[in-house]
């Protein structure tokens, strides 16, 4: 299969499939007499992988990790646990950070009348920096 097939079939696109390969998280496809790539069925299976470890918002770095874990038969249940958890802490950690700014927002919109008036406590609490911790 091409690189437009696999990505198709993937629902990454080709720029990700060659920077995938670039980085070393797919292995280098193999390629035609005219320098095509060409995917195989196990270089589908880990792209829906990596695709999936991103989509669950695991950095480069960690997907490495994973794929690493998850080409091991040997390896420990353990260490892909402690991986995950490690990566709940900071998505948990993000979603609270997330939170406080949007609460924040939220209480400078309310404080704003929303008229004619040049007055405006989102931009009063932007310049003093009473908004933004």
């Amino acid at each position: 299969m091409n690189i437009g097939q696999a990505a198709e079939s993937s629902g990454l696109s080709a720029k990700m499939i060659r920077n995938y390969e670039s980085i070393g998280l797919l292995a280098a496809a193999h390629r035609t007499d005219s320098g095509y790539r060409i995917y195989s069925a196990k270089d589908l299976h880990t792209l829906a992988f990596i695709k999936r470890s991103r989509d669950l918002g695991f950095s480069l770095e960690e997907v490495g990790k994973l794929l690493t874990l998850w080409r091991d038969r040997d390896r420990a249940s353990a260490d892909v646990k402690a991986l995950a958890h490690q990566h709940i802490y900071e998505l948990n950690r993000k979603i609270a950070e997330l939170t406080g700014l949007r609460d924040t927002l939220q209480d400078l919109v309310e404080h704003c009348q929303g008229d004619q008036r040049p007055e405006c406590p989102i931009l009063k609490g932007l310049e003093s920096g009473k908004c933004c911790g």
